[in-house]
C-alpha cells in the first residue's frame, strides 16, 4: 500500500462513536471513564442467570460455540470453500476483534450476550469508509452490544467505547449491523420458557435456604393456661419476652421454663415438592438444549458429542454467520463469491487409535494430501513434493510413456 492509498484510507476512515450525531447518542456525558477494577466491556450474565447450574450451562454452550472458527472466505458458484480473504474483517474474526478482545473471546462475548438478552448486535466500530455512503468498506474493529430498543430502520445498542472507557447507548442502522437472535429463544428467553421457570424455582429454593439459616429458633411455648382474655394474652407476651431476654443475655444460649410449660420445635425442613420440580425442570432443560450429564462433565462418547454439536452448537454458529453475511456483505460482494463460513475440526472427537486408519483412507482415496493430514494432526508439513500431491501411494506409479513417432504423410502428384 502506497502513501496515497494510506492517506485516502485515513481521510475516509469512519468510527461509529465519533461520527454519531447528538440525536444518535444517548449515553453519559462524562469526558472520561476513569479507572476501574473490573473490565467494563466484559459480558456478564444477569443476576437471574447466575443461579447454580444455569451459569455452568450457559458458559459450557458459549465455550463450545466459540470453539468453531469463523472466517471471511471466497467460495465458488456452488458455495464451496476456495480461499481465505485477507481483509480486516477476517482479522477481526481470526486474530483480534478490538483492542480488548481476541477472536475467540469475541465469539464467546457474542454467544453470552445473545443468551442473556435473547438478541445481540455486532457493530463495526472502525471502518475504512462510511457504511452509510459506500458498501465497499472494510471493518477494522468490531464490538458486541446488547439491543435495548428497536425502530423501523435502527436499533439502540449499549456499546463499549474504548476511547472513553464506558458503555454508551447509540442508535445504529440495521443495514450494516449484524443482529443475531438466539435460536433457542423459546427455550431460554421467553417469560414462560423452561429456563425462566427453572430460574424462578431456584430463587424460591434460595429464599427458603436463607430463611432456614437466618438464626431463628422457630419454637412454640405451650403455657399451662388458656389464652382468651386480654390479661392472659399480656401474660403470654411477657413470658415470651422473658424467654427472649434469657436467650439473648445468656453466654451459651441457655434458658429455663416452668415445669408445666411445653416446648414445640418447628425449625425442620419444609415439606414441599420444590426440589423435585427443580430436578424435573433441569432434566427437561437438558433435553431441550440437547445436553446430557456426560457432555457437561466431559465423559460423553463420540455419538453423543456429535448429536450435541449438530443439534445445539451449529445452529448458534449458523445464526452468527448468516447475520454477518446479511449485514457485512453487499449483493455485489456475494456475487463475487465472498461469504462467511465456520469450520469445525473433525479430529477433535476421534480417538488416537483411529487416526491412522482415517489418514490412510483419506490419502488412499485422494481426498486429502499427506501434508493436509499432517496439518490436521498438528505436525509440520513435509518438504517432499509428493506430500502435496493427490495420489494413492499404494498404487504403482505408471511408467512414463515413450513419445510417439510423428507420422509422415505421402502425397501423390
Amino acid at each position: 500500500m502506497g502513501f496515497l492509498d494510506r492517506f485516502r484510507q485515513l481521510k475516509h476512515a469512519w468510527n461509529v462513536f465519533t461520527n454519531q450525531t447528538l440525536e444518535d447518542r444517548v449515553g453519559p456525558t462524562a469526558t472520561g471513564g476513569g479507572m476501574t477494577f473490573v473490565r467494563p466491556d466484559r459480558p456478564r450474565l444477569g443476576y437471574s442467570n447466575e443461579r447454580s447450574i444455569l451459569s455452568s450451562i450457559l458458559t459450557r454452550l458459549a465455550v463450545d460455540a466459540s470453539g468453531l472458527l469463523i472466517k471471511h472466505v471466497r467460495v465458488d458458484e456452488n458455495g464451496r470453500y476456495l480461499e481465505d480473504i485477507k481483509s480486516g474483517t477476517n482479522e477481526c474474526l481470526t486474530i483480534e476483534a478490538n483492542m480488548d478482545q481476541a477472536a475467540r473471546q469475541f465469539r464467546m462475548d457474542v454467544v453470552l450476550t445473545m443468551f442473556g438478552n435473547g438478541t445481540c448486535a455486532i457493530v463495526p466500530v472502525d471502518t475504512t469508509l462510511n457504511p452509510n455512503v459506500s458498501g465497499s468498506y472494510d471493518i477494522k474493529t468490531m464490538r458486541v452490544g446488547a439491543i435495548k430498543s428497536w425502530s423501523n430502520t435502527q436499533v439502540l445498542v449499549s456499546l463499549y467505547n474504548e476511547k472513553k472507557g464506558y458503555r454508551e447507548d447509540i442508535w445504529v442502522d440495521k443495514k450494516f449491523t449484524a443482529i443475531i437472535e438466539n435460536p433457542l429463544y423459546a427455550v431460554m428467553n421467553e417469560p414462560s420458557s423452561t429456563l425462566q421457570r427453572l430460574i424462578r424455582k431456584l430463587n424460591l429454593l434460595d429464599a427458603i435456604d436463607e430463611q432456614s439459616g437466618s438464626g431463628k429458633l422457630d419454637i412454640i411455648i405451650q403455657l399451662p393456661y388458656i389464652i382468651k382474655s386480654d390479661t392472659k394474652r399480656q401474660q403470654a407476651d411477657q413470658r415470651r419476652q422473658d424467654l427472649e431476654a434469657q436467650l439473648q443475655g445468656s453466654k451459651y444460649g441457655v434458658a429455663y421454663i416452668d415445669g408445666t410449660e411445653k416446648v414445640i420445635q418447628l425449625n425442620r425442613p419444609a415439606e414441599n415438592n420444590l426440589l423435585k420440580q427443580i430436578e424435573f425442570l433441569t432434566e427437561m432443560l437438558y433435553s431441550q438444549l440437547g445436553l446430557t450429564t456426560e457432555v457437561m462433565n466431559g465423559t460423553a462418547d463420540e455419538k453423543t458429542m456429535l448429536n450435541y454439536l449438530f443439534r445445539t452448537i451449529e445452529p448458534i454458529v449458523q445464526a452468527f454467520t448468516e447475520a454477518m453475511i446479511r449485514a457485512f456483505l453487499t449483493r455485489t460482494a456475494r456475487t463475487q463469491g465472498q461469504s462467511f463460513l465456520y469450520f469445525r475440526d473433525p479430529f477433535k472427537l476421534v480417538p488416537i487409535s483411529q487416526v491412522a486408519e482415517i489418514v490412510d483412507v483419506f490419502i488412499r482415496n485422494q481426498v486429502a494430501t499427506a501434508n493436509d493430514m499432517r496439518q490436521a494432526i498438528g505436525w509440520k508439513p513435509s518438504n517432499d513434493p509428493k506430500a502435496d500431491e493427490l495420489n494413492n501411494p499404494n498404487m504403482p506409479a505408471e511408467p512414463p510413456q515413450a513419445p510417439s513417432e510423428p507420422t509422415q504423410s505421402t502425397t501423390t502428384n
